[in-house]
């Protein structure tokens, strides 16, 4: 996505605009889109900024606060299936899926690889 005009150009557009210039010509002058400005009075009527909005990263992980700190612990209590995880996050009430899990556990260093012999690998490795 492309960064949001300055606040600078919208105030020289909404200020064209108010001194009696129409919308068309306040955007042919300042080399904009003729709706960007309608916008950005609107936005400043309803708000009293022309500050842009966020661009993404509105959402919030599910799996994080208390919820990462229980799921930490558990992951290292005991083996664990990240399909048996999603069935145990299921039965507290907590809607997840699979790849969320994974990769919780990825970030937390928690996951594993199995050697052919179905065992972690390194666990008995280097035994004598």
């Amino acid at each position: 996505m492309t960064r949001p005009y300055s606040i600078d150009l919208r105030e020289r557009a909404v200020a064209l605009v108010e001194a009696g210039m129409t919308i068309r010509e306040a955007a042919e002058a300042l080399s904009i889109s003729a709706s960007c400005v309608p916008k950005w009075r609107a936005l400043q009527q309803r708000t009293g900024s022309l500050s842009p909005g966020k661009i993404g990263g509105h959402k919030k992980r599910t799996l994080s606060g208390e919820l990462a700190e229980w799921l930490k612990r558990r992951m290292r209590e005991a083996a664990f299936t990240l399909r048996g995880l999603v069935a145990e996050l299921a039965e507290q009430g907590i809607k997840t899926d699979t790849r969320a899990v994974w990769v919780f556990a990825h970030e937390q260093n928690l996951s594993f690889k199995k050697n052919r012999a179905g065992r972690r690998a390194g666990s008995s490795r280097h035994r004598p």
